[in-house]
């Protein structure tokens, strides 16, 4: 089945099953490894995209139903010029440990500063809740997300 989208700002259309993961069409048949793979059913955010602005866990998402949709993943969003500096509040902050985690995170963070310039605590535990780090690097990304509004102020 032919499955078109916009995909970091360009057309892509896609000759998979319907129902293949968006993860898999942009790992495997795309070759944007920069989403990761995690649990497989939505609970980690290691596979946070951006869906028409919208931060989406690309394992239990059918490719089909992004047709004609907007896709964001980790390669672009780090690209504009929030997603620029929500990555240097990250290497600032020391966030990465592992790093598994961090392209899902980053992806949660962006989404919520592009509707939230002041996010408070509260706000940043909402956008980020599901976005699992095995490392524990809570407070330093709540850190850096807080730098990285206010440079953004």
């Amino acid at each position: 089945m032919a499955i078109t989208f916009q995909l970091n700002g360009k057309k892509q259309t896609l000759e998979v099953e319907a129902e293949m993961p968006l993860l898999w069409a942009l790992r495997d048949v795309v070759g944007l490894t920069g989403t990761k793979y995690g649990c497989g059913m939505a609970l980690c955010g290691a596979c946070t995209v951006h869906v028409n602005g919208e931060p989406v866990r690309a394992c239990v998402t059918p490719v089909a139903t992004v047709a004609g949709k907007n896709i964001t993943t980790i390669e672009a969003a780090v690209e504009t010029k929030l997603g620029k500096v929500v990555r240097e509040a990250w290497i600032e902050a020391q966030v990465p440990q592992c790093g598994y985690c961090q392209s899902g995170q980053i992806m949660s963070a962006t989404a919520l500063l592009s509707k939230n310039k002041k996010p408070t605590d509260a706000d940043i535990d909402t956008a980020m809740a599901g976005n699992i780090c095995r490392c524990g690097t809570y407070n330093a990304i709540r850190a850096a997300i807080k730098d990285a509004a206010q440079k953004l102020a």
